[in-house]
């Protein structure tokens, strides 16, 4: 299980990684482009998903491209899984609760990687 300590600590061990608020609910950016925040369901996102609507703490998390996405909602769905808001768009969300943190932390990472800066990226990526 992972909690809100464990991604804002994933989240800050990035290059250039600020943490702010978007509607009042946590955001970690890199260079003002948000890769991983807080998004609680809405009344919407529960209509929609009916009694598959998870009861916990729920992270967005930016991916690379929609193909990612939909592998990730595949390879665990227990974990991953997305609202009509985000049809179309390269986000997941993710059970905080039902995450393991090294899988959390792995999944951040790769989230940062899609929204930092090209030289930021390779930089991180050749130093690890």
């Amino acid at each position: 299980m992972a909690g809100w300590d464990d991604v804002r600590r994933a989240a800050l061990a990035m290059p250039e990684t600020s943490e702010g608020e978007s509607w009042g609910l946590p955001v970690w950016s890199v260079r003002k482009k948000g890769f991983v925040w807080e998004r609680p369901l809405r009344k919407a996102d529960v209509a929609a998903l009916g009694t598959d609507a998870p009861d916990g703490e729920i992270l967005g998390v930016r991916v690379e491209h929609v193909g990612a996405k939909e592998a990730l909602l595949e390879s665990e769905p227990g974990v991953y899984f997305t609202t009509p808001h985000f049809d179309g768009y390269p986000a997941v969300l993710v059970r905080l609760d039902v995450i393991a943190p090294d899988a959390l932390e792995e999944l951040v990472a790769e989230a940062w990687l899609a929204v930092a800066p090209k030289r930021l990226a390779a930089a991180w990526l050749q130093q690890r």
